[in-house]
């Protein structure tokens, strides 16, 4: 009897293979680096697995011996019947390799797990204040790329404070983190401070004013919202403007892997013009919903374009998706001149004298639109690849949602005022910009950790990509290519950080699970590094500590 493919996997079916093939890279690198593990647990397993085996190999051999066929052939009954108990074997064996197991059915280790968090309180993470039984208990974390092979299952107590302090006192006064350095262990569960060195200094956190940046336009905004960019027409003429929506993660390129795409804009576009009964359109485009100042004040850099309410692939003039590139010195006219070009192809003409800035007004009707991924996944790729100009975006749509300036200034303070309303520890802090660039920001290793507590809390579900979107060390965004040294290796897949480096600072914020199953907040501040390489080796090798050790 042949089964017909139902429409749904047919249609499916492409879609599932681009997706297989994205990620067959990813999985490739995790199976190089599990295979150790995964080699140590099968050969612990193995006796248990042996031993299941050799408990039913007598009813197998029985049950073969009854089926076996007379002529030579198996029929359909007997083929079930080998095939039934053969599956028992396996299922017994399998059972028995990841017990132990309950009468309820219910592995214990699981049942255990979950009763200790239960157990777990809230608490004011920015005050170090101890839990109360009845807080609410903080969302787990995402889990470790890699879990440590023998380690706790149930939750134990988290690392005493003076084995902790003893072992990061030595770690952080290495002399490659220059003269002056703040630090902060917190555990997420309990909110109590674990290790805390000149917590209260405000220093340049680099980078990691992304986490603040992301807290903020995630509690302003809402994790659901998304960005538009759209088409508008002139009531009575033929004047067609594009209009920006401060999406940052705008594209033109033919493959826009799930973001908002310029070309199918350009499509829809020109599909409702020819209905409209119109081939030619005089273009202009709007750019207005960010104002002030376009450029950073560090000026023309690779790391960052103009900031524009209007930009395809971050003004970027080669085919890179993150990092320093050449940069367009006029990202919204550009994206406009872009646009152009693709209505063209789909038979719309535009006006020969170029693509001017106009305001569209409240009258022009909305023709086509494209709408970016919700603000959670930007925030993702935003702390992941530590995207300067997403960071900088983000700040002024958390000015728009509060009902602020759309400017560095109006970005910067609309920051500081979200955190204030979600009563973190703001003393010496001091926002320039979103992404880190400025020299002049300052944060505290108190308030980067009451961050990441508050991300993990169970009271603050819509701020969990905060800790999601942390860069995995050994595997993914700026950490991809570190703790691959033996000093530092016991942090791969168990510290998820946020990196932030400008000369002479070095920086590192994050969660890691330690070898209790704790989930721990850490943020390491340094300033007047002379090598930095050097200090970069010495932070992650700090956080690996974090992740080897029980510390009790």
């Amino acid at each position: 009897m042949v089964v017909p493919e139902l429409r749904a996997w047919r249609a499916a079916r492409p879609r599932l293979a681009r997706a297989a093939q994205a990620v067959r890279p990813r999985l490739t690198r995790v199976a190089r680096a599990v295979r150790p593990r995964a080699r140590r647990v099968a050969e612990t397993v193995r006796p248990r697995v042996a031993r299941a085996t050799g408990a039913v190999k007598p009813h197998v051999t029985r049950v073969a011996h009854f089926a076996r066929p007379r002529a030579g052939r198996f029929t359909t009954p007997q083929l079930a019947a080998v095939a039934t108990v053969m599956g028992l074997a396996l299922a017994v064996g399998a059972a028995s390799a990841a017990g132990p197991w309950d009468s309820s059915g219910q592995r214990t280790a699981e049942r255990e797990r979950a009763a200790a968090w239960d157990r777990e309180g809230g608490a004011d993470h920015g005050r170090g204040a101890g839990a109360t039984a009845q807080s609410p208990a903080p969302a787990p974390s995402a889990a470790p790329v890699l879990a440590g092979v023998g380690a706790a299952t149930a939750l134990q107590s988290a690392p005493g404070v003076r084995p902790l302090a003893a072992a990061l006192d030595k770690l952080l006064g290495d002399a490659s983190l220059g003269s002056r350095r703040s630090a902060v262990v917190v555990d997420i569960a309990t909110g109590k401070r674990l290790y805390g060195k000149n917590a209260d200094d405000a220093l340049t956190p680099a980078s990691t004013t992304k986490i603040a940046t992301a807290v903020a336009v995630l509690s302003a905004a809402g994790p659901d919202h998304r960005f538009t960019t759209r088409t508008a027409l002139e009531p009575g003429t033929d004047k067609l403007v594009l209009v920006g929506g401060g999406d940052p993660t705008l594209t033109a390129r033919a493959k826009a892997e799930g973001w908002a795409s310029l070309r199918t804009l350009a499509g829809t576009t020109a599909a409702a013009l020819k209905k409209r009964g119109l081939s030619s359109v005089s273009l202009a485009y709007d750019a207005s919903l960010f104002t002030g100042d376009a450029l950073h004040p560090i000026g023309v850099n690779p790391n960052l374009a103009p900031v524009t309410a209007l930009t395809a692939d971050e003004g970027r003039r080669d085919n890179s998706t993150d990092g320093p590139a050449d940069r367009s010195t006029d990202p919204a006219g550009d994206a406009a001149r872009t646009f152009a070009g693709l209505l063209r192809e789909r038979g719309i003409k535009t006006s020969a004298s170029g693509v001017p800035a106009a305001k569209a007004t409240s009258r022009a009707e909305t023709v086509a639109s494209v709408q970016s991924p919700p603000l959670s996944a930007v925030v993702e790729r935003m702390l992941t690849n530590s995207d300067n100009d997403i960071a900088e975006a983000l700040a002024r749509q958390t000015a728009l949602a509060t009902g602020g300036r759309a400017s560095f200034d109006g970005g910067a303070a609309a920051i500081a005022a979200q955190l204030g309303k979600l009563r973190l520890p703001l003393a010496g802090a001091a926002f320039h910009d979103g992404s880190g660039l400025n020299r002049d920001d300052r944060l505290t290793a108190d308030l980067l950790t009451s961050l990441l507590a508050t991300a993990g809390s169970a009271s603050h579900p819509e701020l969990r990509t905060v800790l999601t979107g942390l860069p995995v060390a050994g595997f993914t965004g700026t950490l991809s290519d570190r703790y691959a040294d033996a000093a530092e290796r016991s942090g791969t897949g168990l510290v998820r950080a946020k990196t932030g480096t400008l000369t002479g600072v070095n920086t590192l914020a994050g969660t890691v699970v330690d070898a209790d199953g704790r989930l721990l907040a850490f943020a390491f501040l340094t300033d007047g590094s002379m090598d930095q390489t050097a200090a970069r080796t010495a932070l992650d090798r700090t956080a690996a500590q974090l992740a080897g050790c029980g510390c009790r």
